[in-house]
């Protein structure tokens, strides 16, 4: 599959915003309330966070035959040589196809002076899980983390760079 991965800009919004919203249902359905996931995914995606995302971190698209499949947020380095992985999303029809790892190597290779990644997991989305640790990704700690009065069991996961 040919794809092309690219810095985001303002015209990937809406698109970026769509891609969210399909992995999310595809994701955790039946492990988060569609009403909770709604709420979440419009606050967390609204225009004036994603203009806010666009100028605080970086912000990768992938792109197949023009359209935006899958985006990937990380956070500038912080103290002590970290970087956070905020979102990786794909939609679910393009998972399996190398795009999520071609993300993440983006991302990483432009995380300049970072030491270490994190990303921080939904306990049982397995398939993110998996991903992590296909990538080299180590199982860091647990916490429990509130989404809109639901609790979640939540992984972090380490990257040594």
């Amino acid at each position: 599959m040919v794809f092309h991965i690219r810095d985001m800009n303002k015209k990937d919004i809406g698109a970026v915003q769509s891609v969210a919203r399909e992995s999310w249902k595809a994701t955790y359905t039946g492990i988060i309330p569609m009403e909770i996931q709604e709420t979440f995914l419009g606050s967390a995606y609204s225009d004036g966070m994603m203009h806010k995302r666009l100028e605080a971190s970086s912000l990768y698209v992938a792109e197949v035959s023009g359209e935006v499949v899958g985006f990937a947020n990380f956070s500038t380095v912080k103290q002590g040589n970290i970087a956070e992985l905020g979102a990786i999303y794909l939609l679910p029809e393009y998972h399996g196809e190398g795009i999520g790892t071609a993300l993440l190597q983006k991302g990483i290779k432009n995380l300049n002076g970072a030491q270490s990644l994190i990303a921080d997991v939904e306990k049982e989305n397995k398939s993110g899980v998996t991903f992590y640790q296909a990538k080299g990704f180590q199982a860091h700690s647990e916490f429990d983390d509130n989404l809109d009065g639901l609790v979640t069991k939540m992984l972090r996961m380490v990257l040594s760079l």
